[in-house]
């Protein structure tokens, strides 16, 4: 008898392994585990496939009569059989993206203390200050690859959450394993509860966090000090992402910690990169060059100015001085167009103040700056006039408008507005999921800027290579190779993203470019050798049963 199986009678007889989701096969034990575990008796007597396992769970998910419970079903076969779990939603991505993470992670969240059933990672909170490391200790697994963090303050465009956010850390990491093969067990969610503002939740009697305005100032500082110190000592190894941390602090907190730890912020850095990647896929349409564009960003938040300097950088890379570069990209926010001369300006917004008279208007400003791109960024919904749009289709024949926030409540047009409006013209991409529109007898796909095509593929890069740090150039490089994956068949119907079928290759892909520029900046030891598809792709996890004896 294997120390396995040893180990499994142990922890309170056979029966233990189906309670636990990284062990359990349900119906699927063969004999001589069930022999082995004791599980006789305890399963039903006929041995089913996983394929015959996922076949049930999607007559069953279908019977669900909206995505939330959709939602809630997937997440009890998370917590039941993660195997079973990924195989499915790996084989159903299209379907099943949505549910699991945005649109409808937006709902979930909103909704959490309701939902919850089951505790799945780490919730730390402003209490445990001076025990964080601790706290940490509590996880059992030690060899953990990639941590996802939020505090909870900008969910999504829903705003504050506080720890009902947890549902983010959770989703991304699903994507994590679905889209890059990111072994389950290795990854980590974790809500830093730090209090709330939002007064629904601080009245409401289901509400899980600690029940207290939000830390602010010096003794937050130095409670993600205590964070970050702890995570390095105790898992020196992984990748940190940050998750939905509020503008006042996502840049600044990503400029501190970027140099000294292994981390990222994906609303940052990964929207930056399928902005761009959407960008260099429709000049595939468009027939225009990369430093012929002028962007025109409604919304100059942390993913807007990510998209915009990560642009820029890109200009830079042509040869255009990076002063040039970032007068490319025009801003507007809450006070207008951003302009030189108005006060009180984050430093963030500073570098692309444009030398330019101040407007409130869109669709005045569209006519004034000319802009070849509308890209929305603001988490306002229905913020895209008609107006606007056929103003943007007046001055381009093909217009680029991108609807980018989350969820499909806060986009600023539907893709039917803006085909519609610009007379299917446009190149079109949303934030969230959109179905096919017909104008004038040709379909059009519109395209999903999902960061998902994105920071998976970048955390295989550096979870394969041990990359100390995570610099700008790796996200260039994914926007580079999501925009060299479309083929001629998704230009067709005006797709700049390609089918989420094909993510777990384009994703390799991308972790063989991180790889290499990781090497080339030095910032590994690891050699990929001359075939490094082939010993990356070799680490990306398989859901598949595994024999336990």
């Amino acid at each position: 008898m294997t120390d396995f199986i040893q180990m499994i009678k142990e922890l309170h007889g056979g029966s233990h392994i189906l309670h636990e989701p990284l062990l359990n096969k349900g119906t699927a034990f063969p004999e001589k585990e069930r022999d082995a575990f004791g599980l006789h008796g305890l399963l039903p007597p006929r041995v089913i496939t996983i394929e015959e396992q996922k076949q049930r769970i999607i007559k069953n998910y279908n019977s669900k009569q909206n995505d939330l419970e959709k939602y809630i079903y997937l997440m009890g076969l998370h917590d039941r059989n993660e195997t079973l779990f990924y195989r499915t939603v790996i084989d159903e991505i299209e379907e099943m993206m949505p549910i699991i993470y945005t649109p409808t992670v937006g709902e979930a969240c909103q909704k959490f203390g309701y939902l919850f059933r089951r505790p799945r990672g780490l919730y730390i909170s402003y209490l445990d200050r001076g025990k964080i490391k601790a706290v940490l200790q509590n996880w059992q697994i030690k060899e953990v690859d990639v941590i996802v963090v939020t505090d909870g303050e900008r969910i999504l465009g829903l705003g504050d959450q506080g720890a009902n956010g947890m549902g983010i850390p959770i989703g991304k990491l699903s994507l994590y394993t679905a889209c890059a093969g990111i072994d389950p067990s290795k990854t980590l969610p974790i809500m830093l509860d730090v209090g709330t503002e939002n007064q629904d939740l601080l009245d409401d009697p289901n509400y899980l966090g600690v029940k207290h305005c939000r830390i602010r100032g010096e003794e937050y500082d130095e409670f993600i000090d205590e964070f970050m110190d702890a995570v390095s000592s105790e898992f020196p190894k992984t990748l940190i992402q940050f998750e939905d941390f509020a503008n006042r602090n996502a840049s600044r907190l990503l400029r501190k910690y970027r140099h000294n730890y292994r981390m990222m912020n994906d609303d940052i850095q990964g929207t930056a990169a399928i902005g761009v990647a959407g960008i260099l896929g429709s000049q595939k349409i468009t027939g225009r060059k990369l430093e012929e564009e002028k962007l025109l960003f409604y919304g100059a938040g942390e993913a807007g100015i990510g998209i915009g300097e990560l642009y820029s950088q890109a200009l830079t890379k042509k040869g255009v001085p990076i002063e040039l570069a970032r007068e490319r990209c025009w801003y507007i926010d809450s006070r207008g167009l951003l302009v030189k001369g108005r006060e009180n300006v984050s430093d963030d917004k500073k570098p692309f103040a444009q030398d330019f008279n101040h407007l409130s208007d869109l669709t005045e400003i569209i006519q004034a700056v000319k802009p070849t791109a509308l890209i929305g960024v603001s988490g306002q919904g229905q913020s895209f006039s008609q107006e606007a749009i056929e103003s943007m289709a007046t001055l381009n024949d093909r217009p680029i408008i991108f609807a980018l926030s989350n969820p499909t409540s806060k986009s600023e047009c539907t893709a039917e507005q803006a085909y519609q409006w610009t007379k299917g013209r446009c190149v079109f991409a949303s934030g969230s999921p959109f179905d096919p529109v017909t104008v004038n007898g040709v379909t059009h796909i519109p395209g999903q800027g999902n960061n998902a095509y994105v920071f998976p593929g970048v955390g295989l890069g550096i979870v394969a290579t041990k990359s100390s740090k995570v610099s700008d150039e790796m996200f260039l490089l994914a926007a580079k190779k999501i925009a060299e994956s479309l083929s001629e068949a998704d230009l067709k119907h005006g797709r700049i993203f390609p089918p989420l079928t094909t993510i777990r290759d384009l994703s390799l892909k991308i972790a063989c470019a991180v790889g290499v520029e990781a090497i080339k900046e030095n910032l590994t030891e690891i050699d990929l050798g001359d075939q490094p598809e082939k010993l990356i792709g070799k680490m990306m996890y398989s859901a598949e049963y595994q024999d336990y004896i």
